[in-house]
């Protein structure tokens, strides 16, 4: 599917998924939702810490926002909003799509947009899904997202990974069922694709990489360099969910400790915008 019209500037796309550290996927085969409860919310402090620091470095947002948390910390999404960002969901409990239904799924982002958007007073355009989770086997999920009232997606991460992605999936954003699909950055790179995205990528590269590759992907791409990461991942005092599966925690833990000052540095270096404005669908 071609790149859609009118999206040929080359850009900076900086966002924020907001879940907690034990909301992530990669625990979900210890943590039931069940027991979400029962721990201690971090993701309040963790996102105003990432507000004051994007504040500090002249920088705005989109702030992909889970539903259960919203309901738990509304003066958090009317912060987010308050401070020039972009309010944006997240699906309501971080159920992957290709884990529900398509009723299941309108369902979903149907209550989540109508939870943010009834606390923010803001209109809700943007959607990711949980672990990147729209592909092959969710054909329908842009018509649902469509007709859910949002305006565009970035929902697909397309490289090769044991989770998710498709390295054959187009790298621009595109048009499809009426709205936008704006691809997390990848570049390519001596013949393979790789991640330019940020997330765990983002903590294990060295700076200077990083660096590169974003550079590399703002200038190849048929639209903003999208950038993502959590507030668990500025947080390395939190808890640590020691009967997880190995390759989960080291997935998780690493090198939080160098996150915030890393993050500070790539906040200089680029100039960055929220996704919606960098689509042009800011109004």
């Amino acid at each position: 599917m071609s790149a859609a019209a009118g999206i040929s500037r080359p850009s900076f796309a900086l966002s924020v998924d907001v879940e907690d550290y034990f909301q992530v996927w990669a625990f979900s085969s210890v943590v039931s939702r069940s027991s979400w409860d029962g721990f201690s919310l971090r993701v309040g402090d963790n996102t105003r810490r990432c507000l004051d620091l994007f504040d500090n470095h002249n920088a705005k947002a989109t702030f992909f926002t889970l539903g259960w948390v919203a309901e738990r910390d509304p003066d958090l999404i009317r912060d987010i909003v308050a401070r020039g960002h972009e309010l944006a969901s997240h699906g309501f409990d971080h159920t992957k799509v290709n884990e529900q239904t398509r009723d299941e799924f309108l369902a979903d982002v149907t209550k989540t947009k109508a939870i943010l958007e009834d606390i923010s007073g803001a209109e809700v355009k943007g959607y990711r899904a949980a672990g990147f989770s729209i592909g092959k086997a969710t054909p329908w999920a842009h018509d649902v997202l469509a007709e859910a009232g949002h305006c565009y997606s970035s929902s697909t991460h397309p490289i090769a990974h044991d989770h998710y992605g498709d390295a054959k999936a187009s790298q621009s954003p595109y048009e499809i069922a009426g709205m936008l699909e704006a691809p997390v950055a990848t570049v390519n790179l001596f013949g393979k694709r790789v991640s330019a995205a940020g997330g765990g990528w983002f903590r294990a590269a060295p700076l200077a990489l990083s660096k590169a590759l974003l550079t590399k992907a703002a200038s190849a791409l048929d639209g903003p360099a999208i950038f993502y990461f959590h507030p668990w991942e500025i947080d390395p005092d939190q808890p640590r969910l020691n009967r997880a599966p190995l390759k989960s925690k080291i997935r998780h833990y690493l090198n939080l400790n160098r996150m915030e000052a890393k993050l500070a540095k790539t906040l200089d270096a680029f100039s960055w915008g929220r996704i919606d404005e960098a689509l042009g669908l800011r109004q």
